[in-house]
């Protein structure tokens, strides 16, 4: 495959990537603000902006469901606990919020974390991101896949083997186009623990999918985890996006805001202007290819009826004559007239 199409817009290795500004839940229950994001996330240069749809009691278990990120910038201890502080948003809102992302002009996406929330952001994206701690959920695989839209499948604290379960599964309900996005889900990803080279494994592993990066390192002024995964090939990359990377919580510290995307962006149009289309164009080395290579000189006086040696004759700049391609066509020839030093051979010398 290698492509997956989003609406009208084709995705794959020689187009430019695809950004997801992953709002989540950092408008922690606003609607004007999580509007406010998603205008944001577009002038930033992001292709779309995600949230993530879920209900603390289908998510997380209330007795015992203990955190796995930094609790010195999120002190909720409880996954279930902090899951009831953002999960206000019903389908109405979802509603509202791909309206507003169609007037600002990025794709809206959101992750369902529960099989009601399929069938609800079924008819508002264009195609489904399962997150990473979702690999193994059957269940949900199956309902999105059967929906017959593209799939983003995180594939954070996952072994290959588990990668390739997921895979099955989805192809066995029905998905067809399916992209596999490196992750380490660890928040934040510290930069010795980002492992971009999983980008090259899972490409070489998976063949027919296309590969991405979500991303948990603190960003850097360019994003520096997003540089390294989009010259590795990634062609899809997803970061948590924010207004304000002050704000405590536990998706604002390691999150990127308008200026680092837009920054962002303006080197992947560079890179692009660099890497060009995988073909040469010879027309921008014109001059190059006629005075920088070669052609045969005559290296001292050669008489009529003299045969051209290895001894009587040079390879020099520029490749106006006779090109040393032919060097061997021309050895042992007769000169058929008179040539000075230092003269260009031409196919008229030849006897």
């Amino acid at each position: 495959m290698n492509r997956m199409k989003i609406k009208s817009r084709e995705i794959g290795p020689d187009t430019r990537p695809y950004i997801i500004a992953e709002i989540g839940v950092n408008h922690g229950g606003s609607m004007e603000l999580a509007k406010r994001q998603i205008r944001e996330a577009a002038e930033g240069g992001a292709s779309a902006a995600k949230f993530q749809s879920y209900k603390a009691e289908t998510i997380a278990s209330k007795k015992n469901s203990p955190a796995y990120w930094d609790l010195s910038k999120e002190a909720t201890t409880s996954q279930f606990e902090l899951f009831k502080k953002y999960d206000c948003f019903g389908p109405e809102e979802y509603r509202e919020l791909a309206a507003c992302c169609n007037e600002a002009g990025v794709d809206f996406l959101s992750t369902p974390f529960d099989l009601a929330f399929v069938d609800v952001l079924d008819p508002l994206v264009p195609v489904f991101k399962i997150a990473s701690a979702d690999i193994t959920n059957v269940p949900l695989l199956r309902k999105v896949a059967k929906t017959g839209k593209p799939v983003m499948l995180s594939t954070g604290a996952s072994t290959l083997p588990e990668v390739e379960y997921a895979l099955n599964i989805l192809k066995t309900a029905g998905s067809k186009e399916t992209a596999l996005l490196h992750c380490v889900l660890n928040y934040p990803t510290k930069e010795e623990d980002a492992q971009l080279g999983m980008i090259n494994t899972l490409k070489r592993v998976f063949p027919d999918c296309l590969i991405g990066y979500s991303d948990h390192v603190v960003p850097d002024e360019t994003i520096s985890s997003f540089e390294a995964a989009l010259l590795m090939g990634a062609v899809i990359l997803e970061k948590h996006f924010t207004h304000d990377k002050t704000l405590p919580g536990n998706d604002h510290y390691h999150a990127m805001d308008k200026t680092d995307l837009a920054r962002f962006c303006a080197k992947v149009e560079r890179y692009r202007r660099l890497t060009g289309p995988g073909s040469k164009d010879l027309a921008k080395e014109t001059g190059a290819r006629l005075h920088a290579r070669r052609s045969i000189f005559t290296s001292r006086p050669i008489k009529t009826g003299e045969l051209f040696t290895e001894e009587n004759l040079i390879a020099k700049r520029p490749g106006h004559g006779i090109s040393p391609l032919f060097w061997d066509e021309v050895i042992g020839k007769r000169a058929a007239s008179d040539i000075g030093e230092d003269e260009l051979i031409l196919w008229k010398h030849l006897g």
